[in-house]
């Protein structure tokens, strides 16, 4: 279909398309930063919470936390700070947990903006280069003074080009943005059950513990 189309005269002719190069160089960049930085953190968060159980059942709260710093999944960070704060109120642990997710969320959703403004936009500027592209071929044909199949049909196969171009860039970075950003609920509400999980294996441990030394 585009075996005689002048891509890169459609490149040179237009600056849309420049910013449509410009626009997948920056999606596709984003897109692999946020996808090693999703694979580094997957980490085993069922091993770590039983790891970490068997620590606070034993009583050893400083090591479950060092095992809660060996894990990069985010329940890590949100698990320590649940038993940095044991000696605190329900209430208190309660919301130093929900600062902890905030804090994992803002990290998990860096750089994610740049994907929905991507797939937001692109079919906008695709859009755009098709009416400057259009607008070159009126351009034309008033100055060849034809309105030719072969003058007309050039002008708008150009214009066309910058809109399928966009839709290119803009597919693909809606679905990545949904990708993430589902991956991102998923990861955060394993870590908060698994968190709230280790919270009343504390609360549980430390209940025994008070009622075995008031029978003795």
């Amino acid at each position: 279909m585009f075996t005689n189309f002048d891509w890169l005269g459609a490149m040179r002719s237009s600056p849309v398309m420049v910013v449509i190069l410009m626009c997948s160089v920056v999606t596709l960049g984003f897109a692999l930063e946020r996808a090693l930085y999703f694979w580094r953190r997957r980490g085993r968060p069922d091993a770590f919470f039983r790891a970490a159980t068997e620590k606070v059942r034993a009583g050893r709260i400083q090591d479950a936390v060092f095992e809660c710093a060996s894990t990069p999944h985010p329940v890590g960070p949100v698990a320590a700070e649940v038993l940095r704060s044991a000696h605190l109120s329900s209430a208190a642990i309660e919301e130093r947990m929900h600062i902890a997710l905030s804090e994992q969320r803002l990290q998990l959703e860096r750089n994610l903006g740049v994907l929905g403004t991507m797939g937001n936009t692109a079919p906008l500027i695709g859009l755009l280069g098709t009416v400057w592209g259009i607008m070159r071929a009126f351009h034309d044909m008033a100055s060849t003074g034809s309105a030719g199949p072969s003058v007309v049909a050039a002008g708008v196969a150009e214009a066309l080009f910058t809109t399928a171009a966009a839709l290119v860039v803009a597919v693909p970075s809606v679905m990545l943005y949904n990708q993430f950003v589902r991956r991102i609920a998923v990861m955060l509400t394993h870590a908060e059950n698994l968190a709230r999980s280790l919270r009343l294996e504390l609360e549980e441990t430390g209940t025994a513990a008070a009622a075995s030394r008031r029978s003795a």
